[in-house]
């Protein structure tokens, strides 16, 4: 491996704009801001705006899209007779 071409690679506290909630993982981001972690030591802080706590996927509050209504909306909109671009 070449020297001296790599970022650092280290301990980064990355926290969640939204909820608050943070973790310790290693990344070559860096910052400006640190935070005191738990185990005493100080840390880079990157604040992001989603992460699997405010996620909606991973939080279960996941929207379902109502596809059958889409359909109907747009069988109101052109009707039944509507062909890909021609009326039939």
């Amino acid at each position: 491996m070449k020297h001296d071409i790599h970022p650092a690679y280290g301990p980064v506290v990355f926290q969640d704009r939204t909820t608050g909630k943070s973790f310790l993982t290693r990344s070559t981001a860096t910052s400006a801001e640190t935070v005191e972690w738990e185990d005493g030591n100080t840390y880079p802080l990157i604040t992001v705006d989603v992460t699997a706590y405010s996620h909606p996927f991973w939080t279960g509050n996941q929207r379902v899209l109502d596809t059958q209504g889409r359909v109907e909306k747009f069988r109101r909109r052109y009707g039944d007779g509507y062909r890909g671009g021609r009326p039939a």
